[in-house]
């Protein structure tokens, strides 16, 4: 080895990178390291289970904060509110594991009892004696005492799960390149199941129907034409129905709105934005609202992200708004990996399902939407709009492990008792080959895509 005029060997010098080329950096390296954990099998199957629980936990501690001072108006124990939103919880949660262990072909089978009970159930709404009239909507049914239920939360799910189904089985005879199957019989079908919800006046569940009536389509390839000519005539109905309505009329005139106005007519718009402006960054604290002691009307429902956003601040109001963002891409995620058109239009039906609603709820909120009536999935008060979204969030579960690389995964961390290690990894060879870059959108051969 030469040595230098010292005697000792010669410092080896580390060579320059080319010119051009950019020098590895911590930032870019952290970055290719959440690439990789992000696409990972079961970064879907984790998002899911783990953001839709801490919605669920942290919308019980909120309607828990928001409804004390509401149940002691009402000459009832402060946790009244809260135990029956704990209650609808556990029983959502039997509804969630059971949903996410069924096979893909009993969620199917399940899907004509649904929509045939969802709508037995909302034509009996509309039977004198049966049917309860809840803030001016025709839309409750009691069940005993102080237990009610709403069964157009339960078309929701119906409309997804027997859509998906339907599509699926024309996907499969090669009948979605002609319009005529594409909307018959779902429009209709769909159009039947709005008709009876606004019967009762409940115009913010039938937009939430019409969403996913429209996220069916779009995931089917409908041209368009076709999509536009729906969407037109859902817009001219939705127009002459909020035209008729005084009602409706001042709540499109309250967005935006900083004053009550006359006659307080956008009184709950005006607090919900006095709510959240009063938070600033951290919030009051957990407990100490004061729009919650009857300034704020619906506190605990329809305008709890209000006082999410008046106790917890702005860091609380973007942990929400991130978990759902978290729930609705892991949703898409699965619709696009799989390649069984069942679990992509009903895993698509269940995200838009989710996040439109969460949309529309925040938006009329924040102002920037016309108060729509509609709870904030998972998070506000009510047990109706509590178990099927649950159950639906089963489905999207059972989906995110249906997917083979899933699978793999799952058996790979979860042996079973009494087996060795070594059955698990050739078990999980078996499910077939890792497929962890399959975002892209699976579509038949024979289906045309349509115009977009």
């Amino acid at each position: 080895m030469p040595t230098s005029r010292t005697g000792r060997p010669p410092v080896r010098r580390a060579g320059r990178s080319p010119a051009g080329v950019p020098r590895d950096n911590p930032v870019r390296r952290l970055y290719l390291r959440a690439r990789k954990a992000w696409d990972r099998p079961l970064t879907a199957y984790y998002l899911i289970l783990g953001g839709s629980l801490l919605i669920t936990v942290l919308g019980l501690v909120m309607v828990y904060s928001a409804s004390q001072i509401t149940a002691l108006q009402l000459s009832l124990p402060g946790s009244y509110f809260f135990r029956k939103q704990f209650l609808a919880a556990l029983i959502g949660g039997v509804l969630l594991f059971a949903a996410s262990r069924m096979p893909v072909k009993l969620h199917r089978a399940l899907a004509y009892p649904i929509l045939a009970g969802a709508v037995f159930m909302m034509i009996l709404v509309q039977v004198p004696g049966i049917g309860l009239s809840v803030n001016g909507n025709q839309n409750w049914i009691s069940l005993g005492g102080s237990f009610q239920i709403q069964p157009s939360e339960f078309g929701k799910l119906a409309l997804v799960l027997w859509g998906a189904d339907l599509l699926a089985r024309k996907q499969d005879k090669r009948l979605l390149t002609q319009w005529k199957h594409m909307l018959v019989p779902l429009v209709p079908a769909a159009f039947m199941l709005l008709g009876l919800i606004m019967l009762g006046g409940d115009m913010g569940t039938a937009i939430i129907l019409t969403a996913i009536l429209f996220g069916l389509l779009w995931l089917a390839g409908a041209p368009t034409r076709l999509f536009v000519g729906v969407l037109s005539v859902a817009l001219a109905i939705g127009f002459l129905l909020i035209k008729t309505s005084p009602n409706r009329m001042s709540r499109l005139a309250c967005i935006g709105a900083t004053e009550p106005g006359p006659h307080d007519t956008c009184w709950q718009a005006v607090h919900g934005i006095y709510a959240l402006a009063s938070g600033g960054l951290f919030g009051s604290g957990l407990g100490a609202s004061v729009e919650k002691w009857g300034q704020l009307p619906e506190a605990h429902t329809d305008f709890i992200f209000a006082i999410t956003g008046e106790e917890l601040g702005l860091a609380g109001t973007l942990s929400v708004l991130a978990l759902f963002a978290a729930l609705g891409y892991a949703g898409i995620r699965v619709a696009g990996r799989t390649e069984d058109p069942f679990v992509r239009y009903a895993a698509g039906g269940v995200t838009t399902w989710i996040t439109a609603q969460a949309v529309i709820n925040i938006g009329a909120v924040l102002g920037l939407l016309p108060i729509a009536g509609v709870p904030l999935p998972l998070f506000s008060y009510g047990g109706s709009a509590l178990l099927p979204t649950m159950f639906a969030i089963g489905l999207l579960i059972a989906f995110a492990r249906e997917d083979p690389a899933a699978r793999a995964a799952l058996a790979m961390r979860q042996p079973r008792f009494g087996r060795k290690r070594g059955a698990v990894r050739e078990s999980a060879r078996a499910a077939g080959p890792r497929r962890w870059n399959t975002m892209r959108r699976r579509a038949s051969a024979a289906r045309s895509s349509g115009e977009r």
